[in-house]
């Protein structure tokens, strides 16, 4: 209010400064401004001249520009143009104190200057009483920033925000204050300090409801989401706290319980939110429920396409069924099999359904559905918004909408699907903009993106029983081998970019112990025009032993005394045997592995387009010089191999996947040597290392895994964003023989622990069970695994879902087992595990994460292995 009474008082100042054209003193002749009085006729002047004083920051022009005065301009004084010249200026906030003087009239001509004081601007803002989040909140919503001038309009903004973002998260009884002082550092700018006393937070006390007789008072309080009365066990893990606008929501949500039970005249006559004390309020709801309804008839009107007793069948409702209205607007639209997508997945995107109660008899309605089905529609052009990382026709090719082709929901929702599986953008905002035109009876389809980095550079450092453990992969997932050789524009970083491709380098070392590097590059559609994938990669590694020394050391009597007392030996790489193990370093004992490995895959159309066969030819060869725990410890073993899968994945989004699965049924086997060599190695002793070398110069097995994971959203995924998601998980695998004196030494399966188990992957193949130490169900010494199963049950809750950022929390409940004999597999011999954790994905680093697991069962008949574990994830999922 007092900026409006200083506009006043200065207008009124300002007018007064101008005196008749009659009485004027002469400019020529008395240096001193016009006096101008008021008792005379107002006279018409040109502005000669327009002079502007008192602030810096701005152009002259900018500000006479804001007064809407020009030089040339002719005006009445006194008169209206002076008067709005100044409210505009009072307008725009900016000013503190405004005047226009006349300098100088001569004649018909006029001089004004324009003197203006500007407000000060902000050069610092304190935030007090609040914690760092909510304060970077209040950043961005109110709009305050250092710099910027500060106006009556903007504080009063700032309090009203401030008022209800507090109010949004129950603290309905916040003060704001907002205070500015001069900044004696910098001259026209104010330090602004914004005190919040957040109070307590307003709850629920009680809520209670009159007039409710179908639907007891305990359930209407569950059908309340967020409005739930404080002390009640029921109410537990639910917030407590009265927001308005969600008990706005939750009144809503009790008519649609209503409606869905039958009760479609039901409404709140009366309700009332009265302050219980200074942190509580009571809810007081009033209800009239109506008459229960049924459904008697159902009529089709307007259907050509598909007749009513088809569209009968897809409803689901019959005579004599609950009105429920809820079901019926599902029926109609929103669930897969509903009667519109049935329209829309066949072009007929105009199409309509008016469901209209035609007649109320007693309890019983009548439907007439009143169906418009128009013509069908065809796709015109599709557009791709914010790519700047791919080249265009790599991300056209994985949509199922093309020009000329008829409308499909389905086909839109799978091409959505399909650019959430790159990688390349953000699934979580990855939207269609659909342009309809019902004249010409096409469409236009385009898919607004987001990019997002994915390429990912791990580097990691850990202590092992060798020493320091480090590892550094490189994983570039947009490579374009096609421009390889032509360096340009084609390059934006240190390598080729857009075309999809993945080629990932890594090296892993603790310097003398132990080596490994590998190089993979995968292209989804090789040769650019079908989904057939092709892949290739190569890998060496070097793992060195310890000396002989070792086995006099007091380290390996306490391992053998453990080893004869039951526990199998396990405990020598996890129970601390080798603390000082890089004192025994032996060079002349070693495994070294090298591989390569080329594979192919198609997508399949049946039994559905999510299914893809893929092929894999793959060489090993592994030179063990002293190498004590396989049974060749000198010689060249070789594995040649061709594996076969057959993969089917529907799930939504490859890093917090919502709904869908993904089942894998595999085969990898080498030739049957055995089966036509005629030797008969029943006579081959395992002792005898010419022996063992004879038989495993090549390698045979046969090797089936089954592995499958369902996503089960515990809310609508398609309203609500941060749905809880049930994860299962089971999967089994066995490595069996041609010949059962001739069983692999290698390609076992290693269980325990985190599945990060470094060189051993080449060798033995990790498989996770959280809670228990890392191989432990596996020892060496015969005991390794043929076969292993595991299941679990996770549960997740995602806490961000951002673009650069992805962190979800999770519990699981988990068992496994390994066998060394298949014959004696059991999958109802299980250890099992329980426990918490959390994944963070970033997208330069990919997925990490930390588990916190108890083991609950005894390993070889001891607890050790199991109890509190903590497990950590880097670049892979358990």
């Amino acid at each position: 209010m007092h900026y409006r009474i200083s506009f006043i008082f200065v207008t009124f100042i300002s007018l007064f400064c101008f005196a008749l054209p009659g009485v004027a003193q002469d400019a020529n002749t008395d240096e001193s401004k016009p006096v101008i009085m008021y008792s005379g006729t107002p006279k018409k002047y040109e502005i000669a001249d327009i002079k502007v004083e008192g602030v810096k920051n701005y152009e002259d022009y900018v500000l006479i520009g804001l007064s809407g005065l020009s030089v040339g301009q002719t005006i009445t004084v006194p008169g209206d143009e002076i008067t709005g010249a100044i409210k505009r200026y009072w307008r725009h906030g900016l000013f503190s104190n405004v005047s226009i003087t006349a300098e100088k009239i001569e004649g018909n001509k006029i001089w004004l200057k324009i003197s203006l004081t500007q407000r000060p601007r902000i050069s610092d803002i304190r935030y007090h009483g609040v914690k760092k989040s909510e304060r970077e909140d209040l950043q961005t919503k109110l709009g305050m920033i250092k710099g910027s001038q500060i106006t009556p309009n903007l504080v009063d903004r700032a309090k009203v925000l401030s008022k209800r973002y507090f109010d949004d998260k129950g603290f309905k009884n916040a003060e704001i204050t907002i205070t500015q002082r001069d900044d004696p550092a910098n001259e026209n700018q104010v330090l602004v300090d914004i005190d919040i006393d957040k109070k307590e937070k307003v709850k629920v006390h009680a809520i209670t409801f009159a007039g409710n007789h179908a639907i007891k008072t305990s359930k209407l309080k569950r059908v309340m989401k967020k409005t739930n009365e404080k002390g009640k066990l029921l109410n537990l893990f639910r917030t407590k706290k009265f927001v308005n606008e969600k008990y706005e929501e939750d009144k809503q949500l009790i008519i649609d319980k209503y409606n869905e039970l039958g009760y479609r005249d039901a409404r709140i006559v009366k309700d009332s939110v009265s302050k219980f004390d200074d942190k509580t309020v009571d809810v007081y709801i009033e209800l009239e429920e109506g008459d229960k309804y049924y459904l008697r008839n159902v009529t089709w009107v307007g259907n050509t396409l598909y007749p009513s007793e088809q569209l009968n069948f897809m409803l689901r409702m019959k005579k004599g069924d609950v009105y429920n209205q809820k079901l019926l607007n599902e029926r109609l639209s929103t669930d897969e099999d509903a009667i519109g997508n049935l329209y829309y997945n066949n072009g007929y995107l105009f199409y309509t359904l008016d469901p209209v109660e035609v007649n109320i008899d007693n309890d019983s309605i009548d439907l007439e559905m009143r169906i418009y089905e128009g013509r069908q529609a065809s796709i015109n052009k599709i557009k791709i918004n914010g790519n700047d990382r791919l080249y265009e026709n790599v991300v056209r090719r994985e949509l199922r909408t093309r020009p000329g082709e008829l409308f499909s929901r389905e086909d839109l929702m799978r091409s959505m699907r399909e650019i959430q599986q790159m990688g390349h953008f953000d699934p979580e905002n990855i939207k269609p903009d659909i342009q309809p035109d019902q004249v010409n009876g096409t469409v236009d389809i385009a898919y607004d993106l987001v990019s997002k980095a994915n390429d990912q550079v791990e580097f990691s450092a850990g202590w092992g029983q060798t020493g320091v453990i480090g590892k550094l992969s490189l994983k570039f997932t947009n490579f374009s081998l096609a421009n390889l050789l032509h360096p340009g524009e084609n390059y934006r970083g240190i390598l080729p970019q857009g075309d999809g491709q993945t080629l990932t380098i890594s090296g892993q070392t603790n310097a003398q112990y132990y080596q490994q590097y590998s190089i993979s590059f995968f292209d989804p559609w090789f040769g650019g025009k079908r989904p057939n994938s092709f892949s290739l990669s190569a890998f060496f590694s070097v793992q060195t032993d310890i000396s002989s020394r070792y086995y006099n050391s007091s380290y390996y009597n306490n391992y053998y005394n453990s080893y004869y007392s039951g526990l199998g030996g396990y405990g020598m790489y996890n129970y601390g045997n080798y603390n000082n193990y890089e004192n025994y370093y032996d060079p002349d004992k070693s495994i070294k592995m090298w591989g390569l490995s080329a594979g192919w895959g198609k997508r399949l159309n049946w039994p559905d387009d999510y299914f893809q066969l893929s092929a894999e030819l793959s060489y090993q060869r592994y030179i063990l010089k002293d190498w004590q725990y396989f049974p060749v410890t000198n010689g060249k073993c070789n594995d040649l191999s061709i594996g076969l899968t057959l993969a089917r994945a529907s799930y939504d989004n490859p890093i917090y996947p919502r709904s869908g699965s993904d089942f894998s049924l595999s085969v990898q086997f080498t030739p049957p040597y055995s089966l036509f060599d005629g030797v008969d190695y029943s006579k081959y002793n395992e002792y005898n290392q010419n022996d063992m070398n004879k038989m495993h110069k090549w390698v045979e097995y046969h090797k089936w895994k089954f592995k499958a994971k369902t996503y089960i959203p515990l809310l609508n995924p398609t309203t609500v964003k941060k749905t809880p998601v049930l994860m299962t998980r089971v999967e089994f695998g066995i490595l069996g023989h041609y010949n059962k004196y001739k069983k692999s030494p290698f390609g076992t399966f290693d269980v325990g622990g985190d599945g990060m188990t470094g060189y051993s992957s080449y060798a033995t193949e990790s498989v996770a069970l959280r809670g228990y130490e890392n191989s432990s169900l596996t020892p060496y010494r015969g005991q390794e695994g043929y076969a292993y199963t595991r299941i679990g049950f996770e549960l997740r809750y995602p806490l961000m879902l951002e673009t650069s950022t992805n962190i979800y929390a999770l519990t699981f409940l988990e068992a496994g087992n390994a066998w060394h004999d298949v014959k004696n597999f059991n999958p109802f011999d299980l250890k099992r595990s329980a426990g918490v954790g959390v994944r963070i994905f970033l997208p330069m680093i990919g997925m990490m994460g930390i588990d916190w697991a108890y083991g609950f069962d005894k390993v070889l008949g001891d607890k050790s292995a199991g109890g509190s574990r903590f497990h950590f994830v880097l670049g892979q999922e358990f």
